[in-house]
């Protein structure tokens, strides 16, 4: 059976790793991100969660084999054509989680159980709980915000309500678009590229879109203008900040419903020119305001 690095490189999804860069999130909101040792500590966490992440992809992959062969993009994967062969997949997997597990019972005891439980939460998702509609997607939004505890384990820096409740709405935004395009595929071809497909439709989709973004704003806004916050970051003005979340969202919104395409909220991210312009001005605003 044909075995190459690219595929190897294919299979773990390194795209995805994008998502664990909200493990930096508590030290960036806290106004921490130039302390070394607290960066060194999430970098090594991000590493840990990539690692087992890429584990858990390869696990979902080898559960979907049959399930991938009638997608028009996931037909491609290595272990659908053949080019990884299962039991190669399966040791890989082994050794990425067993190395991100080690690597994260280095930092702490609390990061290790919280990845624990993604761990568990995922497998199950993998095997069954992925078949039950809106359930799917709330653990798909419920991985986010366990990426966040990580980051605040790590570091030793509490965690605002206003960040966790942030984070689970835009990942639940996201999966649901995300759930969308299964709609969409189905209705275009016929065929159901997922079970749970049965539990959604277009109407479904959108109003629960609209819903969440519109949260999302609103939560953002009081945020930002709560104040605990302002004094606690030493102004008034990240409010201001608000309009790079609003044009972000309205983006993604234009990349579901128009140009019907969000099979994958990663690589949205990571092609999509508009969207990587909006979080880095937004970024870079909201550092300009906590950190000079």
């Amino acid at each position: 059976m044909k075995f190459d690095v690219k595929n190897i490189f294919i299979l773990t999804r390194p795209h995805q790793y994008i998502k664990n860069l909200f493990i930096f999130t508590p030290l960036f909101f806290a106004g921490q991100i130039l302390d070394v040792q607290l960066l060194l500590n999430s970098i090594i966490a991000f590493v840990a969660f990539s690692l087992s992440a890429s584990a858990i992809y390869i696990l979902n992959d080898y559960q979907d084999i049959e399930e991938d062969r009638q997608h028009p993009r996931k037909k491609y994967r290595p272990l659908v054509e053949g080019s990884v062969s299962k039991k190669s997949a399966l040791i890989l997997m082994l050794i990425l989680l067993a190395t991100g597990i080690t690597l994260m019972a280095m930092l702490s005891l609390q990061s290790l159980a919280i990845l624990c439980v993604y761990i568990i939460l995922n497998i199950s998702y993998s095997f069954y709980l992925k078949h039950i509609a809106i359930l799917d997607v709330n653990i798909i939004a419920v991985g986010f915000v366990l990426r966040l505890f990580v980051g605040s384990t790590v570091t030793d820096i509490p965690l605002s309500e206003w960040i966790v409740i942030m984070t689970f709405l835009l990942a639940l935004f996201m999966a649901l678009a995300k759930r969308r395009d299964d709609v969409l595929l189905y209705l275009n071809t016929g065929k159901k590229m997922r079970k749970v497909v049965d539990g959604y439709n277009l109407q479904l989709t959108d109003s629960a879109m609209m819903i969440m973004a519109s949260v999302v704003i609103v939560t953002y806004i009081l945020y930002t203008t709560s104040i605990e916050v302002v004094q606690r970051m030493h102004s008034e003005h990240l409010y201001l900040t608000a309009v790079f979340v609003i044009v972000g969202i309205m983006r993604y919104l234009q990349v579901t419903l128009v140009e019907q395409d969000s099979g994958s909220p990663s690589k949205i991210v990571l092609k999509d020119r508009f969207i990587q312009i909006t979080i880095l001005a937004w970024a870079f605003s909201f550092a300009w305001i906590i950190y000079l």
